[in-house]
C-alpha cells in the first residue's frame, strides 16, 4: 500500500529569485518621486506642484513624426508596418541608420552593425548580456544613471563607480587609471551627461580611450566602451559631442530616440556595433543571442520604419536652452552652486547641506520635488529635470528661494 505523502506548502517568496523581487518591490527612486508629484497635483493641483523628477521631454513630437505615421499607414500595406521584421530590425530602416551617421560622422557602418531595440534600456541591457561572464567589472563615472546597475548585476556582471571630479563633472583620468584591471570587461559613457549635463571633452574622451587601449595591450583583451548616448543632439551652442567610434575600435553606442525626437513611450533605439571592433561579427551574434534570450527581438515595427524616415532629424531643442538659461540664472542668483550644462535637460545643484535626501525632503514643504544625487553615486547633490514648461521653471523660483532662505536661518 502506497502512502501519499502531503509535503509542506512552500511559501511563494521561497520559489522566486530574491533579486527579482526586490527590484519589483524597491521602485526607482526618480519613478517613485514622479508618481508621488501626480498624487500631489491631484490633491492641490498640477499649478502649484514643481515636479523636476523625470527626464520626460516637454517638447510635443515634431509635426513631421505625425505626418509620417499617417503616411505609413495610408500608402504602405499593414503586414508591413505591422507585421514581423527580422529579428535585429528592418534592413531598410537599419540602412537609412547607416547613410545618416557615415555622412554625419564620416563612419563606415553598414545595416548589419545596427540592432533595433525598445530604447537605449533595452540597448544597454543586450550589451551588458552579451559581454558579461560571471564576474566581470563594468566601469562607470559618477555621476550616472542608477539603472546601469541593475543592466550589469542582471546580466552576472559587476558595477564598478569611478568617483565624480566635482570641480567639473569631467572624468578624472587618474581614478579611472588605477581603477582598470585585467577584469574590467567594458566601460559604460554616458555623454550628454545624466544627471550633470556636461559633455565630456574631445580631450578627455582622447585621454580616456588612449589609457583603454593601452590597458587592453597590457591585459591581453579587449575592454569594450558602451556609449549611452541618448542626449547625443541634446547640446547648446557650438558644443560638439565626440563620435566614439571614430575614437575607440571597440565600441558600442546605444541610442534612443526618445529624447531626440520625444518619442519616450515608443521605445525605439538602436545598438550600433563598430564595424572596426576585434571580433565584430562575434560581438555583433551575441547581441543577436542576447535579443533572443532577452526575448528583445523586433523592436516595434512601426516605429521602425519611422526611425528610417526620419534619420537625423530631430524635435525643436530650443526650448530646452531657454529652459536652462532661466533655471541656471535664477539658482545661480540665489547661492546655489552647480556646473552650467552643455546639453541633456539636467541641472546638478550642490544641496545646501551634506544629506541630498534630507534635502529633498525640506524642498517637498516648498512643493519642489528633486532628485537626490546618493542614486546617481554622488551624495550632496540633487538632480532637477528642467524638460518642462518654461512657465513652471519660472513660476518655481520664488519656491526655491524660500528653500534657500531656510538654511540662512
Amino acid at each position: 500500500m502506497n502512502l501519499k505523502i502531503e509535503q509542506p506548502e512552500r511559501n511563494v517568496i521561497d520559489m522566486i529569485p530574491e533579486k527579482m523581487l526586490e527590484l519589483g518591490k524597491k521602485r526607482s527612486e526618480i519613478r517613485e518621486i514622479f508618481e508621488y508629484g501626480k498624487k500631489r497635483a491631484g490633491e492641490i493641483g498640477a499649478d502649484k506642484v514643481f515636479d523636476f523628477s523625470i527626464g520626460n521631454p516637454n517638447v510635443p513630437a515634431p509635426e513631421f513624426i505625425r505626418e509620417t505615421i499617417v503616411d505609413l499607414l495610408t500608402n504602405e500595406e499593414p503586414a508591413k508596418i505591422h507585421g514581423y521584421t527580422s529579428a535585429q530590425g528592418d534592413f531598410g530602416a537599419r540602412k537609412a541608420l547607416a547613410d545618416h551617421i557615415n555622412g554625419k560622422y564620416g563612419a563606415q557602418v553598414t545595416a548589419d552593425h545596427f540592432y533595433l531595440t525598445a530604447g537605449a534600456a533595452a540597448s544597454l541591457s543586450l550589451c551588458c548580456r552579451a559581454l558579461a561572464l560571471p564576474g566581470d567589472e563594468f566601469l562607470t563615472f559618477a555621476p550616472y544613471f542608477p539603472e546601469y546597475k541593475v543592466y550589469v548585476e542582471s546580466a552576472g556582471g559587476i558595477l564598478s563607480v569611478i568617483p565624480a571630479d566635482t570641480e567639473n563633472f569631467q572624468i578624472d583620468l587618474e581614478k579611472f587609471a588605477c581603477a582598470l584591471n585585467q577584469n574590467t570587461k567594458a566601460v559604460i559613457i554616458n555623454s550628454p551627461n545624466n544627471p550633470s549635463g556636461v559633455v565630456y571633452s574631445s580631450d578627455t574622451i582622447k585621454k580616456m580611450c588612449a589609457l583603454m587601449e593601452e590597458k587592453s595591450k597590457e591585459f591581453g583583451h579587449p575592454i569594450y566602451l558602451i556609449s549611452d548616448e541618448p542626449y547625443r543632439e541634446l547640446v547648446y551652442g557650438d558644443v560638439e559631442v565626440p563620435f566614439l567610434l571614430n575614437h575607440y575600435d571597440n565600441t558600442l553606442v546605444c541610442y534612443s530616440y526618445s529624447k531626440s525626437l520625444s518619442l519616450p513611450g515608443e521605445r525605439i533605439g538602436y545598438v550600433l556595433v563598430s564595424n572596426r571592433m576585434k571580433d565584430g561579427e562575434d560581438i555583433y551574434a551575441a547581441i543577436c543571442g542576447a535579443g533572443r534570450a532577452l526575448g528583445y527581438v523586433c523592436a516595434p515595427s512601426l516605429f521602425q520604419h519611422l526611425i528610417g524616415r526620419c534619420a537625423g532629424r530631430t524635435a525643436d531643442i530650443s526650448i530646452y536652452k531657454k529652459n536652462r538659461d532661466i533655471l541656471y540664472s535664477g539658482l545661480a542668483g540665489m547661492g546655489y552652486k552647480c556646473a552650467k550644462p552643455d546639453g541633456a535637460f539636467y541641472l546638478f545643484v550642490k544641496a545646501l547641506e551634506p544629506d541630498a535626501v534630507a534635502f529633498c525632503e525640506r524642498a517637498k514643504k516648498h512643493e519642489l520635488l528633486l532628485v537626490p544625487g546618493d542614486g546617481f553615486g554622488c551624495p550632496g547633490y540633487v538632480r532637477i529635470s528642467y524638460c518642462v514648461r518654461t512657465d513652471q521653471i519660472e513660476a518655481s523660483l520664488p519656491a526655491f528661494e524660500k528653500l534657500a532662505e531656510d538654511y540662512k536661518n
